[in-house]
């Protein structure tokens, strides 16, 4: 069977197609861009199956839906729910949680299969906590490091945002900025770490497009995993055809 998985995050809109496992076309477009999508998708072979993950909107979900209309095969779109692929969900209210988190914690605990801390870093970091039984026990939302620079700069007049770089001591604006932003995220993840600890040892997976501005100062055993979110729309359409 040939999928095609869709990641539609926050900034943009991630997909590859999977035949018998093995991915064979993999790409990218920027969601100012989406429109594109059609043409984009026009290349690449028919799909048996479509599994999609869509935190962009309704809107998303339209374009989406438009580009893959010439293929007439069905469109999945993935939800939370109560247990699925060896995961349990305990949020609160299970088909409230982000299907991008959902699909991030199925791939990671099909790649760890005991517990640890799942980052996403894209537009928004989330820091999600899985059990050695494969309980998500829930997790935490943070902008993201570009969020918090130009939020920063939106928010204070005399605080233009420009590139900085990492200093433990920063002596310039651009710099202080930056290096706030790093720690700020690593702070977080590090408290989550421990208090998933507390309960026995665990290892980071580390994923999303900004994982590169993090990873270098997150001094925690992890293992980088890119494309968590397309890895477990994978999974689920491996195991629940």
């Amino acid at each position: 069977m040939k999928m095609l998985l869709i990641d539609a995050g926050n900034s943009r809109v991630k997909w590859a197609t999977v035949e018998d496992g093995m991915w064979l076309h993999q790409n990218v477009l920027e969601n100012t861009n989406a429109s594109a999508l059609c043409m984009a998708f026009s290349e690449l072979p028919p799909p048996d199956r479509i599994l999609v993950s869509n935190v962009a909107g309704e809107n998303m979900a339209q374009l989406i839906s438009a580009a893959c209309a010439a293929w007439h095969c069905p469109i999945q779109f993935i939800v939370a729910q109560v247990s699925l692929s060896g995961v349990r969900n305990s949020y609160e209210h299970p088909a409230q949680l982000g299907s991008d988190r959902w699909a991030a914690l199925i791939a990671a605990w099909h790649h760890e299969r005991s517990s640890c801390l799942v980052i996403n870093c894209g537009t928004a970091t989330t820091v999600d906590a899985l059990s050695a039984e494969g309980e998500f026990l829930g997790g935490l939302i943070l902008p993201g490091v570009g969020m918090m620079r130009s939020s920063l700069a939106a928010g204070a007049a005399q605080l233009v945002q420009t590139k900085g770089v990492w200093q433990e001591f920063p002596r310039n604006t651009a710099d202080a900025t930056f290096s706030g932003s790093i720690r700020a995220t690593i702070g977080a993840i590090r408290l989550q770490y421990e208090a998933l600890t507390v309960r026995g040892s665990a290892r980071c997976l580390l994923s999303g497009g900004a994982a590169d501005d993090i990873q270098l100062y997150l001094k925690l055993p992890l293992v980088r995993v890119d494309n968590l979110v397309l890895r477990g729309l994978q999974r689920i359409g491996q195991e629940h055809v």
